[in-house]
């Protein structure tokens, strides 16, 4: 594992070449595939060294951050055909996948932090460096100000548990032995932003629509991520105040999930659809992990990686009609079905995966959320049922009114997708769909 920490930081010289763009591609596309060895059969930490180790969870999320990387390459070619200094933009997904590889590596409380907030540097220079407006600056400015200011309570919270446990290794935690209310709050309230909860998710749709789609990709696939994989670790020390509290998390996240179904129905913004989409999804798996339950911790974990994969995809399809239109509206990518048939598979495939169509992983993590929500209380379920029928309904409008319709009168030409597009979409769909023949590892680790 350390082996490859060392490869990433020597492939680091390569984003000082010229013309070294496809050749990091190459590179960490091998570094995904050997990584892919790497995995452990058990949930025990398999240690690096004294302050990094891996196990189930954080394995499957670090290989979730190398595969998007690298997708974040292959969609971002525009930046190195027009000599966007790309070479700035390899170092900056380097720093990003370094700090993300330590993030789910850290064994101690205060380095997870540390490297939680420090991939939001490398977030903050692809949006205000390579974003298309510009209110980038104000997208950058909320995306720094929201999580920092839920973050340096946390700190705080850290310092307190160092006090009262004289250790903050995870392993050294002893279970369910706070119960102080005031670090309840701040140590959750800080990945709640991440995540984000609804009522503190304004951050992620400006930063969504602002940022390149690299940025899109990275934030939807991994730093959304974050939030949930902090929950999971903290949540052992707190769980008599949970099985009290939590209750208060899941009646916000319910009830926000259907109210923000609803704002995706009335969205006209292609990026703008698939950010609040992505609030939908995320609020279900805040319920999940709020359960504290078996079912929602695997059903959670499931969902993460299967709707890192799905949203990453969409916005890589969102980017391809920009990229020919020049316009993220659905109403002037109408009929796109007309001008690229072949695309036309793609929205429908990543479309029915974000309604948690079979067979992709989404259901997987879907049906398990639902039996934890649903045990855990029977009021949850009229929600549950509102969030999957709107889930469906946003999914089907964004897919019909994109692909369908009349064309837009001021669009005369098109030319349909290249290979290095429809490899970058199968990249994202065939892992979404065939993980779930391999479902033990997203389920049984505990």
């Amino acid at each position: 594992m350390l082996s490859m920490l060392m490869t990433i930081l020597f492939l680091v010289p390569l984003g000082f070449m010229m013309g070294s763009y496809w050749l990091v591609q190459c590179m960490l596309f091998i570094l995904s595939l050997i990584f892919m060895m790497y995995i452990q059969p058990t949930s025990l930490f398999c240690y690096l060294s004294y302050f990094m180790g891996i196990d189930l969870i954080s394995f499957g999320l670090i290989m979730l951050t190398f595969w998007i990387c690298v997708l974040m390459l292959t969609a971002s070619e525009s930046i190195y055909r027009g000599g966007y200094n790309y070479n700035f933009f390899i170092l900056n997904i380097f720093f990003l996948l370094l700090m993300l590889f330590l993030t789910f590596s850290s064994l101690n409380l205060f380095y997870f932090y540390l490297f939680f907030e420090s991939s939001l540097i490398p977030t903050l220079f692809l949006i205000v460096g390579w974003g298309y407006q510009p209110e980038r600056l104000q997208a950058g400015i909320y995306l720094l100000f929201y999580t920092l200011f839920a973050s340096l309570p946390m700190l705080s919270g850290i310092f307190y548990l160092y006090n009262e446990n004289m250790s903050l290794m995870y392993f050294m935690f002893s279970e369910d032995f706070i119960m102080n209310y005031l670090f309840y709050f701040i140590i959750l309230f800080a990945f709640l932003v991440k995540m984000p909860m609804f009522l503190v998710h304004l951050w992620l749709p400006k930063a969504h629509v602002e940022a390149p789609i690299s940025g899109s990709m990275i934030l939807a696939g991994i730093l959304l991520k974050l939030g949930g994989y902090g929950m999971v670790r903290v949540l052992k020390l707190v769980v008599s105040l949970g099985i009290n509290l939590n209750f208060i998390w899941v009646i916000i996240s319910l009830i926000g999930g259907v109210i923000v179904s609803l704002i995706c129905m009335r969205q006209v913004d292609l990026k703008s659809l698939i950010a609040y989409s992505s609030v939908s999804h995320m609020s279900l798996v805040i319920v999940g992990v709020m359960t504290m339950t078996y079912w929602g911790y695997s059903g959670s974990y499931t969902l993460m990686i299967g709707h890192g994969l799905c949203s990453s995809g969409l916005f890589c399809l969102a980017n391809i009609s920009y990229e020919r239109s020049g316009s993220r509206s659905l109403l002037i990518n109408s009929g796109m079905m007309n001008f690229m048939p072949s695309m036309c598979l793609w929205w429908f495939l990543l479309s029915s995966s974000n309604m948690a169509a079979p067979p992709s992983l989404n259901l997987l993590g879907e049906i398990s959320l639902l039996n934890s929500i649903i045990g855990w209380s029977w009021f949850t379920m009229f929600f549950i049922a509102l969030l999957s029928f709107f889930g469906a309904a946003y999914s089907l409008y964004l897919y019909s009114y994109s692909q369908h319709g009349e064309i837009y009168s001021g669009l005369y030409s098109c030319f349909n997708g290249s290979i290095r597009e429809f490899i970058l979409l199968m990249l994202h769909w065939i892992p979404l769909n065939l993980l779930i023949l391999s479902g033990e590892y997203c389920m049984l680790w505990l």
